[in-house]
């Protein structure tokens, strides 16, 4: 059990114990104990009870649930408060902005126990009479509601990856097709997914039908040439059948989005398409090949007519890894584990460090004199790791003015900066758009760091002014993020090609905060290749003696 489970179980338990009015002392014990098992280096499943007893901010007691719940799945305490709570207050338990005090009048004063009627509620202003509440808070709980709706059935590139390979593969063994492939969404690589859709050359019948069933697949739907289904998670599946004179469109078609579709389909009116190709189909129109994802509507087509398609960057044309932690902040590897993982098992030629800087209290933050001791380390490492490089860097708070958590005689200490928001995020356009542009015009500031500050399914990120950032970033030649987190992929991929016509460079940084994140660059890779992106564009596609000019010639404009 990993210790995110573990402590999501345990904040769900204090929040529990606050709403039925329990000590508050032990109510803030278990909410500390859940926020320090989430920060913990090592997973505590794999203690004794007298080792769990042993952690710092634990004690035998909390100990003892946490034992309980690794080997029996489940807390006696959370239970019996589970069976004192409709299901649906639990659930509003996951609404931002909503904790215990706040459900427990929605509950007991208002009479809702459940979403649903608490969104009912919010359309009818009902809310706002309730103590504790007001217009604005009623608001964004709606607007919460709605965002939570709208996610539901949907699910990150990252989460249905292995799902969509595997049952590729698991269709061409059992049903064998003379040919399959996945479309869709999923074939374009965007980073939200609706539906698995594969393309089939094969009749349809019901042996297929019969296998479908065997598999156990949900609500099967028997359209003209194609099937419609879901998993026991929720996954949308949809099998399309077609003729082999019919693949090569039908995989335009079905890949592409409408807008793609369509405008390709003008541009073919009266041409037999039977029998060709892909690559043949676009030659008709008197286009190059456009890369599937590229397919969608955002402007492919002016770059294919004249001849400005990109050649997308490879995960291969990666040189570096930069923007990642380790223990000197809220990392779990030391920097020297993640330095080394990044020369031996990635082949890199250089890794940037960017812990946590001081304003983030929370992610054990750099102090002054800690930055000192962790430059110290650094110098020793490349010294030992030589010629592979690690750069000095630090992931700078951008405060609420705009200015960055350290002097600008700290702020010289590094070899490249990357200012990130990370806290007071409630703000409209004009103000989010105000202080990064501050942030960015600090000479000291070398890469912005996950731009919106969005967590996709999850948070919509505060809004900002797309086109003054980036030419923000163009005027103080600042480099822009694309944060490869699945769960961010921010500077979004609509934007990529409008910050590369602007001379922006873009970089495709992990946020890695263990070994494994540093995986991550794929999502990166392939969301970049959705915006456009070539390597020439890229900056840790530069090698390493490219990358250490830039961050020098920076240097030097710092000191004019």
């Amino acid at each position: 059990m990993e210790n995110k489970t573990i402590s999501r179980t345990l904040r769900l338990l204090s929040q529990l114990m606050e709403l039925h009015n329990e000590n508050p002392f032990k109510v803030k014990s278990v909410a500390n104990a859940a926020f320090k098992v989430d920060k913990l280096p090592y997973p505590i499943a794999a203690k004794s009870l007298d080792e769990m007893e042993q952690v710092d901010g634990l004690g035998k007691s909390i100990a003892s649930k946490i034992w309980e719940l690794v080997h029996s799945n489940t807390i006696g305490d959370l239970s019996d408060l589970l069976k004192q709570t409709p299901p649906g207050i639990v659930e509003m338990m996951k609404i931002k902005g909503l904790g215990p005090k706040k459900i427990l009048v929605i509950w007991k004063d208002l009479g809702i126990e459940n979403v649903g009627e608490l969104y009912y509620a919010c359309n009818e202003n009902r809310l706002i009479e309730a103590k504790g509440f007001g217009l604005k808070t009623q608001e964004e709980i709606k607007k919460t509601i709605e965002f939570n709706m709208a996610s539901n059935g949907r699910f990150l590139y990252a989460q249905v990856e292995s799902f969509a390979e595997t049952i590729l593969e698991q269709i061409k063994a059992e049903i064998q097709p003379d040919f399959a492939c996945l479309t869709g969404q999923y074939r374009r690589r965007a980073e939200i997914i609706d539906s698995i859709d594969l393309l089939l050359v094969k009749e349809l019948n019901n042996t297929i039908l019969a296998k479908l069933e065997s598999w156990d697949l949900k609500d099967l739907q028997v359209l003209e040439n194609q099937i419609n289904c879901q998993t026991e998670l929720g996954i949308k599946i949809k099998l399309a059948f077609v003729k082999k004179a019919e693949l090569g469109w039908e995989m335009i078609s079905q890949t592409g989005n409408p807008e793609h579709v369509e405008t390709l389909r003008s541009m073919l009116k009266g041409v037999d398409v039977s029998g060709k190709s892909e690559e043949e189909i676009y030659e008709l129109a008197s286009l190059p090949f456009i890369e599937p994802e590229l397919r969608e509507g955002n402007g492919e087509f002016k770059l294919a007519e004249s001849k400005s398609l990109p050649k997308l960057i490879q995960y291969s044309d990666l040189k570096g890894s930069l923007h990642n932690h380790s223990t000197w902040s809220d990392g779990i590897h030391t920097l020297e584990e993640m330095a080394l993982f990044c020369k031996n098992d990635l082949k890199l030629e250089y890794f940037g460090i960017c812990d946590h800087s001081k304003s983030a209290f929370y992610a054990n933050g750099l102090t002054e004199t800690r930055i000192a001791a962790q430059q110290r380390e650094i110098d020793g490492l490349n010294e030992k790791l030589s010629p592979f490089r690690i750069f000095k860097g630090i992931e700078s708070d951008i405060l609420y003015d705009g200015s960055l958590d350290y002097s600008n005689e700290v702020l010289a200490s590094f070899e490249f900066v990357v200012a990130s928001i990370h806290s007071i995020l409630n703000m409209n356009e004009e103000k989010a758009t105000e202080r990064l542009i501050k942030a960015i015009e600090n000479p000291f500031t070398t890469i912005l760091g996950h731009p919106t500050g969005r967590l996709l399914l999850s948070r919509s990120g505060y809004p900002i002014d797309h086109k003054k950032v980036i030419d923000a970033c163009a005027e103080n030649q600042v480099i822009i993020e694309i944060n490869a987190n699945p769960l961010r992929l921010d500077l979004d991929w609509r934007w990529h090609q409008y910050a590369i016509s602007k001379g922006v460079l873009l970089s495709i940084n992990p946020d890695a905060h263990r070994k494994e994140g540093f995986n991550d660059m794929k999502y990166g890779t392939l969301v970049a290749r959705k915006g456009g992106l070539s390597k020439e564009n890229c900056l840790n596609a530069m090698n390493l003696d490219q990358i250490s000019k830039l961050f020098e010639q920076k240097k030097k404009k710092q000191k004019l």
